[in-house]
């Protein structure tokens, strides 16, 4: 049976996952529908567990339990263990705003257990911009601290935006910050990075 564009952009980024295991593997996933969303994320859980990756899920609590729900009939048990769940809430707002540098600690807290016991690990954080009464450039401010720290430790992360009403200025920032993109049908290359100063 021919592969779905869907499942063509998910064996292009896990052979890319595969060949640069120590690679710079911060993606950017502007998705459209949460149909496909789920579809994205259930595939990126299920192919790290099967890969022997922990899985840090960064999700709103009104998502995650039709996500847990769905990945159970699909993992063991044993395997549903290795998902660490984050509410994205206490995640983005752990200061009591949007506060970058609150955040990326939050993070660092987050993976430094897989850090130090050299266990392999990738991560996927659902942005909810749209909520955000903040400045986006803040968003901007993050993602720089987000992608020094997944070149830093190798590790790939996702970092899911909803791509239909994001605004332009905010597009362009997260094209940027991030060196790879998945898109519904396909897996890129940004031709818009730029690595922050610390790692030029």
């Amino acid at each position: 049976m021919p592969e779905t564009s869907n499942e063509t952009a998910n064996s292009k980024m896990n052979q890319l996952f595969d060949d640069q295991k120590h690679a710079h593997l911060h993606v950017l996933y502007k998705y459209n529908g949460m149909g496909n969303y789920i579809t994205q994320l259930l595939s990126y859980v299920q192919d790290g567990i099967v890969a022997g990756d922990y899985v840090i899920l960064i999700e709103n609590s009104r998502l995650y339990p039709i996500i847990r729900k769905e990945l159970s009939t699909r993992l063991t048990k044993d395997q549903m263990e290795f998902i660490h769940y984050v509410n994205s809430l206490e995640f983005y707002w752990s200061s009591g705003s949007y506060h970058p540098p609150s955040i990326a600690d939050y993070f660092s807290k987050t993976v430094q257990p897989y850090v130090e016991n050299k266990t392999s690990f990738r991560a996927w954080a659902h942005v909810e911009w749209a909520t955000m009464e903040e400045p986006l450039h803040l968003i901007k401010d993050l993602e720089e601290i987000v992608d020094e720290a997944v070149n830093l430790l190798s590790f790939p992360l996702i970092c899911a935006y909803e791509g239909n009403k994001m605004p332009d200025y905010l597009k362009t920032s997260l094209m940027e910050t991030h060196p790879y993109v998945l898109l519904e049908d396909d897996f890129i290359v940004s031709d818009q990075y730029q690595a922050t100063n610390t790692m030029k």
